[in-house]
């Protein structure tokens, strides 16, 4: 990356300098070299995040006024400027161009750059393994969740997720045995002991507590969701006639 490699050349220069300018001992050079690159490093890094922060601010505003071309296009040139400048930027960028996509249920699109995202991103990672389930791939499905809670591991909306899907093909053993995992690692989560409760009792999992996070990976069918939106619509309309 630009940014490690202009650090080195400069830290390089630096120590050198003092190696054969001054008499010091040789470990001076090193350590010199070293913390100026350390200080380089970290001031070139604030430099291409908040250029990177602010472009994502307008990428968020295109969402929020419902542009998701604009955001897309937004986010692409973001990758391409600065992916070589700082790691892991290419991987963030297919991981929020893939959300889209997968929220405009374009599940082809979204996949082709969802499977080049960033591990850590793990609401992006969520959305890849749905999608291996969505097309059959349980083993696929499964390899991505458990590479997804390798790096984040307290996240009770994850497990939740994943024992979910489990459940949904049919393996309501494996989704008892990862919410009992989860938990441990999660600890103290009401939502998730009532879950696991109810697939150790034969029944489903309650996800609608999650609230728009869980909506956002649409496991609901559509008429349940028209349903739902309805239903509060009409709640909204009485409320305000009283």
């Amino acid at each position: 990356m630009l940014s490690a490699l202009i650090s080195f050349i400069i830290a390089a220069v630096f120590g050198a300098a003092i190696f054969f300018t001054t008499s010091l001992h040789p470990v001076v050079p090193v350590v010199t070299g070293l913390a100026a690159f350390t200080l380089i490093y970290i001031l070139l890094l604030k430099q291409v995040m908040k250029r990177v922060g602010e472009s994502m601010d307008t990428v968020q505003k295109d969402l929020m006024a419902n542009r998701p071309e604009a955001a897309i296009h937004k986010l692409e040139a973001v990758q391409k400027k600065y992916a070589y400048w700082q790691f892991f930027i290419k991987k963030q960028m297919n991981a929020q161009i893939g959300m889209i996509y997968y929220m405009r249920r374009d599940f082809n699109k979204a996949y082709e750059y969802l499977d080049q995202g960033f591990v850590r991103h793990w609401i992006a990672m969520a959305m890849l393994a749905i999608i291996h389930m969505k097309r059959n791939q349980p083993k696929k499905m499964i390899a991505t969740f458990e590479k997804t809670l390798a790096a984040t591991r307290k996240e009770a909306l994850l497990w939740s997720l994943y024992a979910f899907c489990l459940e949904k093909i049919g393996d309501r053993n494996k989704a008892v045995s990862v919410m009992e995992k989860g938990l441990k690692k999660v600890g103290n989560d009401d939502l998730m002991k009532a879950n696991l409760e109810s697939l150790k009792a034969g029944g489903k999992m309650k996800m609608q507590g999650y609230g728009d996070l869980w909506h956002q990976f649409q496991l609901e069918k559509q008429g349940d969701l028209i349903r739902k939106h309805t239903k509060a619509m009409q709640g909204r309309r009485k409320m305000v006639r009283r």
